[in-house]
C-alpha cells in the first residue's frame, strides 16, 4: 500500500532542524530516538487530520490520521516517562493548529499566517527537544528558537516571491527589506555567526528574484540554504 505523504516538501526542513538542532544544544540523549520518531509520525498524522477540515474524503482522511497518529502517541510515551513536563510543549501547540485546522477549511493552506503558525508549532518542538535533555530552557535555547522563526520566515517569504507573489512589487520589497534587517540585527546583538548563517537568504533573496526558476529548483535551492544554516547554527552552539 502506497503511503499517504504530505505535499509540502519544504515543511521537513522544518521538521528536522529545529528538532534536532535543539538536541543539539541542550545535549542529545537516546531518548531523542523515539521522540524524533514520534514527532515525525505525528506530522504525518497532521497532515490528513487537516485535510479533514475541508470536508472532502473525510473517512479516507481519518483512516491515514489514526494509522500515523496511534504510533506517534506509542514514540512519545518514552519522552514522556522521562521528562513529563515536555507535555506543556504539546499544548502550546494547539493554538497553532487551530489556526493551521481554520485556513485549511477555508481552502487557504497558503496564507501567510497560516505559514507562520506552523513555523512557530515546528520551531517549538525544537525548544521540547531541548528541554527534554536538561528540563529547562537556557539563553541558548531561546536564541535557535528566534533563529528558527526568523529562518524559516524568512523562506516563507522568498518562496512566495518566487511563486505566488512574483508579480507583487510590494512583497518583493517586503522581502528584501526582512532578509537586510534580520542579519543586521544579529549583528548589533552581537552574535556575528548567527548573521553569518542569514547571509546566504539574503544573497538568495535578491540575487534569484526575477529568475524563471521551477517550483521544484526553488525547493531544491532551499533545502541547500537550510543545510548551510543547520551547519552555522550547530557551530554557534558547540
Amino acid at each position: 500500500m502506497k503511503l499517504f505523504l504530505p505535499k509540502q516538501h519544504g515543511a521537513w526542513a522544518m521538521l528536522i532542524i529545529p528538532f534536532w538542532l535543539g538536541a543539539a544544544e541542550g545535549g542529545i540523549v537516546w531518548q531523542h530516538i523515539p521522540f524524533f520518531l514520534g514527532w515525525l509520525l505525528l506530522y504525518l498524522a497532521v497532515y490528513p487530520m487537516l485535510l479533514i477540515f475541508k470536508g472532502k474524503k473525510v473517512g479516507f482522511y481519518r483512516r491515514w490520521t489514526l494509522a500515523y497518529l496511534l504510533p506517534a502517541l506509542i514514540f512519545l510515551m518514552v519522552p514522556l516517562f522521562t521528562e513529563p513536563r515536555i507535555l506543556y510543549f504539546g499544548i502550546a501547540m494547539i493554538p497553532f493548529f487551530c489556526i493551521n485546522a481554520y485556513y485549511s477549511s477555508k481552502n487557504r493552506d497558503r496564507a501567510l499566517l497560516n505559514d507562520l503558525s506552523a513555523i512557530f508549532a515546528f520551531s517549538t518542538a525544537g525548544l521540547a527537544s531541548s528541554y527534554l535533555s536538561s528540563a529547562s530552557l537556557s539563553g541558548e535555547a531561546l536564541l535557535v528558537f528566534a533563529g528558527m522563526i526568523l529562518f524559516f520566515g524568512g523562506s516563507t517569504l522568498y518562496v512566495k516571491t518566487m511563486v505566488r507573489e512574483k508579480k507583487n512589487v510590494r512583497f518583493k520589497y517586503i522581502s528584501w527589506a526582512y532578509h537586510v534587517i534580520v542579519p543586521l540585527t544579529w549583528l548589533i546583538v552581537g552574535e556575528p555567526i548567527i548573521m553569518l548563517a542569514f547571509l546566504p537568504s539574503l544573497f538568495r533573496a535578491i540575487l534569484f528574484y526575477g529568475r524563471s526558476l521551477s517550483v521544484m529548483k526553488v525547493g531544491v535551492y532551499e533545502i541547500i540554504n537550510a543545510v548551510l544554516f543547520f551547519i552555522m547554527i550547530f557551530i554557534r552552539i558547540m
